[in-house]
């Protein structure tokens, strides 16, 4: 029996309508993950189900007595006071035993310190202390809207592994791919006003995706000919007014509103990277570079040299002096010690993070262009406005002040801004929060395809295996060592003993004792190392037909009992195959394969 219904509920604030006619069931068990571009109305959907907003029209029906608790995106100003206070005023009234209990108890879960004072903490403790809040009160439907904002990559694989053994009904927001992947048991999209259903994974959800866009489009084209070729024949004349043709002018009526309600997509992002004089070979160096506030160390003995082209990633938890490193490395701030030296001809461009870089007083279009209404794209003037929107903003927003804007619509601007300048230098500070998938995904291809070079800070760790060449990762007392490749690249290359704990600084010519070569295969060993390719292609067959068969929609009708429980399945075979894959690649490496 499903959890909660929408059925045909619509709702606009004065514009045009985000929810039109939306249908949306929730069973026990499902982790449904929503996905729209910025401004589609993820946030409002979440509000409505938690009863924060009344719909316009249609039903909400919810299964007697169900609670649900929502986390906001942002941090709640109202978060004060000490952690035990925090997370006990997402309780309702009722026996202080019991309250006192659960509160203790989800502390407890959540390694979270009951006496320190919520002000103080970071803002990725803050969330977790949110979520504590929502959680305390067992909720029947826990949602989430961007849960992992603020949070450094070991935050959200902490929250990943808590949702997961929690086991609870979910509904979230995200733009963490990686985060969706590993949660996402059915993903809703909203699309023009309207819900549309894709169960299984990310992977299936972009092909039927693909597939709906393109038969949308075959449709709309053939209808779009035969309405031309009726308003032919009704500019005939007066035979097209002949009785026995009224029943066609009804016809071509009708045909004529179909197209005025038909809502176009929003469109694409379409945006060009403007790129200087190419620079020297060598970008940046850094020998034995140390530096820190009073007796603070940030940075300490770096060594790192980025040449041309490179894109380097870095990686960190907050805190860890990741936006120090950057103005370090671009000579905003001054080494204690050691040498640091700069390529010619180098162009920077900068993303803050802080959108420091936005005028709050501003319209969209002065921060682009101050006074102006031109701006020069790769030598050719156009105007702002269509620049603007490019970067899909109509031309009332290009005129109104930015304070109009969602987070998203902030980080376009400035992306929209920042590609106004020529560079060979990029220099991106957590440039994904907030982004939909599609823009993140431009960006991306983007930053693949310009030939300059790009120092990248960024917790999305798809963003960082896509883009990075080589990461710089923050491994303890302001100490960054540099690997190649991306964020599973690292992980594959990190040295044991900093998986969970910084590694221990290596002392002056005292090399580490040489690894022990491996030890050969027991029997055991050796026949389990021969099973285990059979034994993971039979889970991956059975995963591939439970992912059939929840693709299917139809399911939903005649057997929505049944799919919490082929859910559950299903991710008992992810954990299966994982650990069988990693069982294999021990023995194999064991083995000297």
């Amino acid at each position: 029996m499903a959890l909660l219904t929408l059925q045909a509920v619509s709702l606009g604030f004065g514009g045009p309508a985000l929810l039109d006619g939306a249908d949306l069931q929730i069973e026990p068990g499902e982790r449904i993950c929503l996905i729209g571009r910025n401004g589609a109305g993820k946030s409002t959907l979440l509000k409505l189900i938690n009863g924060d907003l009344p719909p316009d029209s249609g039903t909400i029906t919810r299964t007697p007595g169900i609670k649900t608790a929502l986390l906001n995106q942002e941090v709640p100003p109202e978060l004060t006071g000490s952690v035990y206070d925090c997370v006990a005023a997402g309780l309702p009234p009722g026996d202080a035993r019991q309250r006192d209990q659960q509160v203790r108890t989800i502390l407890s879960r959540m390694n979270l310190d009951d006496q320190a004072d919520c002000g103080a903490l970071s803002a990725g403790l803050k969330r977790r202390v949110g979520l504590a809040r929502a959680l305390a009160a067992a909720p029947d439907i826990l949602l989430l809207d961007e849960p992992t904002n603020h949070l450094d990559i070991d935050a959200i694989l902490w929250m990943e592994q808590f949702l997961l053994r929690s086991g609870g009904t979910l509904l979230f927001v995200t733009h963490d791919r990686a985060f969706l992947k590993k949660l996402a048991t059915r993903i809703v999209e909203i699309d023009r006003a309207k819900l549309r259903s894709f169960p299984g994974d990310y992977e299936i959800y972009l092909d039927r995706r693909r597939e709906l866009i393109e038969s949308e489009a075959a449709q709309n084209a053939k209808f779009d000919k035969h309405l031309k070729q009726e308003e032919a024949w009704l500019r005939q004349g007066v035979k097209a007014r002949r009785t026995r043709n009224e029943g066609r002018v009804r016809a071509l009526l009708a045909m004529r509103a179909e197209v005025e309600r038909r809502r176009a997509g929003i469109g694409s992002l379409r945006a060009v990277l403007q790129e200087a004089e190419r620079s020297g070979r060598l970008i940046i160096e850094a020998k034995a570079v140390r530096f820190a506030y009073d007796e603070r160390v940030i940075v300490d003995d770096l060594f790192a040299t980025v040449m041309r082209g490179d894109k380097v990633g870095i990686i960190g938890p907050n805190g860890s002096g990741k936006t120090t490193l950057l103005r370090l490395l671009l000579g905003e701030l001054a080494p204690r010690s050691g040498t640091l030296r700069h390529g010619v001809r180098l162009q920077v461009a900068y993303y803050d993070q802080l959108r420091a870089q936005l005028d709050e007083s501003k319209t969209l279009q002065q921060n682009i262009v101050d006074d102006g209404d031109t701006v020069i794209v790769n030598g050719k003037p156009r105007h702002v406005i269509g620049y603007l929107q490019d970067f899909l903003f109509t031309p009332a927003q290009a005129r109104a002040p930015i304070t109009t804007l969602s987070g998203g619509e902030r980080n376009r601007l400035l992306l929209a801004r920042l590609f106004t300048q020529p560079s060979n230098l990029l220099v991106l500070d957590e440039p994904t929060n907030d982004l939909d998938v599609e823009a993140l995904e431009l960006l991306e291809a983007m930053l693949i395809d310009y030939t300059g070079t790009v120092l990248l800070v960024s917790h999305d760790r798809t963003f960082l295996n896509d883009v990075a060449t080589s990461t710089l990762v923050f491994e303890g007392e302001g100490r960054f060592s540099e690997y190649v490749g991306g964020y599973d690249d690292w992980l594959r290359q990190r040295p044991p003993e900093t998986e969970g704990k910084p590694a221990p600084k290596e002392k002056k010519g005292k090399p580490r004792a040489p690894i022990a070569s491996p030890r050969k295969l027991t029997f055991k060993e050796q026949r389990e190392r021969e099973s285990l390719p059979e034994a993971i292609e039979a889970i991956e067959q059975e995963r591939q037909a439970l992912y059939t068969a929840l693709a299917d929609p139809a399911l939903y009708k005649s057997a929505g009992a049944e799919v919490a429980g082929m859910q559950s399945r299903l991710d008992q075979l992810e954990q299966d195959l994982t650990a069988a894959y990693a069982r294999w690649e021990w023995l194999e490496e064991k083995a000297g394969v």
